[in-house]
């Protein structure tokens, strides 16, 4: 296992934390059944829908993580910010049954589909970079932007005991958090938040 993966990432609105303290980080198609607040993409998720891992469930089965929350996702919910918190889940997850790893966003064009044994293949450099532009080269960026959504995926459930902690991006977040009942570490970074 890389020593540069430390922990593992899932975006997530601060409002949703109560409930996965209790039932854990759900696929797709679990969450779909509770109530929750979601920061997915519906164009993304129509394609994530279509995706199935060779040998394995469709997508929407697996509850997914990034190795690095820094990506164009977030980028994408800079602005919503204050209302989300990254929750840092165990790198012990690689360990469990069936779980898979994407060489990039799992509903790309070229995704790879891994077992954590592959993980070398993965372009670390490429995931933990701070930018993915490549202002000279418009297929260079394309396949960067991919590789920052690099995924873990977990058959169904990421269990609650697994979170080791979260960041947000302030203070206000930070109490607006552990108001949930949330009882890990807080920690805050502006920079994973684009701020």
């Amino acid at each position: 296992m890389p020593q540069r993966v430390k922990e593992l990432h899932c975006i997530m609105p601060i409002a949703n934390t109560t409930s996965i303290m209790q039932h854990g980080i759900l696929s797709h198609e679990r969450a779909a059944k509770l109530k929750h607040y979601s920061v997915a993409m519906e164009e993304i998720q129509d394609r994530r829908d279509k995706v199935q891992v060779p040998g394995g469930m469709r997508l929407h089965h697996y509850a997914n993580l990034y190795f690095h929350a820094r990506n164009p996702m977030m980028f994408k919910r800079k602005d919503q910010a204050d209302s989300l918190c990254v929750l840092r889940v165990s790198r012990d997850v690689l360990a469990l049954e069936r779980v898979v790893l994407a060489d990039q966003n799992a509903s790309s064009d070229y995704v790879r589909f891994l077992s954590p044994a592959q993980i070398r293949l993965i372009n670390l450099d490429q995931v933990y970079a701070d930018d993915w532009r490549h202002p000279d080269d418009r297929i260079a960026y394309f396949r960067h932007k991919a590789t920052m959504c690099a995924e873990v995926l977990v058959p169904n459930v990421v269990a609650p005991e697994l979170i080791v902690g979260a960041y947000v991006v302030n203070q206000q977040a930070r109490q607006a958090l552990l108001a949930t009942g949330f009882n890990r570490a807080v920690q805050i970074n502006a920079h994973l938040f684009f701020q």
